[in-house]
């Protein structure tokens, strides 16, 4: 064989085993690839109306002396629980907090304590929890009738809880996922796949607003000053591809 028979056979033989190893780098490469996946975020609303309230106000008096102020905030006390009472609220309703103590003392025009107490302050809490929502709001709105009539009230405004979040909670996990498969079997199809398998899901935070609103917050919401609320859930989910 002359030289140059050797060389087109040496070019040959270089040729075929650069395809052969292309072809099985090929095959390899097609068994290893990780199985394709998509991930979605789905979600669910529902609207709810709060199923129980808290009321909290409280009355104060400050005096010289506190035994003029103990017996005054005794008969403003006595004066805001007949209000109670008259208006439907049942003592079992009424939790009446500890007295607070506060001593007032002498300050300077320079910022500086004398040392001498010059008044005394009290402090008596009321607290209010019910499950009729509507009366209670109702109240709550008359109590400025107190205060005309010069009882020294200071109502907060009442606080509207919903009780039964727990059981919600499960349900709008379920619509959620739904939504969330939904969303990638509509994705998958424009691709040319379907979708598999859940290989992650991750439940988000919940988002309890008033009724239509577009507040939301990293950490979740719960809206305690609204009857009418949307509660709304999130989940991220992974599904197979195929």
């Amino acid at each position: 064989m002359d030289n140059r028979s050797l060389l087109y056979g040496l070019v040959a033989l270089a040729i075929a085993l650069g395809f052969g190893s292309c072809v099985v780098g090929r095959g390899l490469g097609e068994i290893r690839r990780p199985e394709e996946a998509i991930t979605v975020t789905g979600s669910a609303k529902r609207p709810i109306r709060a199923d129980f309230v808290v009321w909290r106000a409280s009355v104060g008096i400050q005096s010289p002396s506190i035994t003029t102020a103990s017996n005054e905030l005794r008969s403003e006390a006595n004066r805001v629980r007949q209000f109670f009472r008259s208006n439907g609220v049942a003592d079992s309703m009424i939790t009446i907090k500890p007295i607070e103590t506060y001593a007032v003392p002498e300050v300077v025009e320079t910022g500086r304590e004398t040392g001498r107490i010059i008044a005394y302050r009290l402090t008596q809490h009321f607290e209010i929890r019910s499950t009729n929502v509507d009366a209670l709001t109702a109240l709550s709105q008359k109590a400025g009738d107190l205060m005309s009539e010069g009882v020294a009230l200071s109502s907060q405004p009442p606080e509207y809880l919903y009780t039964k979040l727990a059981d919600l909670r499960v349900v709008l996990i379920e619509e959620a996922t739904r939504d969330a498969k939904a969303r990638a079997e509509a994705i998958a199809k424009s691709t040319g796949s379907t979708v598999g398998t859940v290989r992650q899901a991750r439940v988000g935070v919940f988002q309890i607003t008033p009724r239509f609103s577009t507040e939301i917050s990293d950490y979740g919401m719960n809206d305690v000053s609204a009857i009418e609320k949307d509660v709304t859930a999130v989940v991220h989910v992974t599904f197979a591809l195929r």
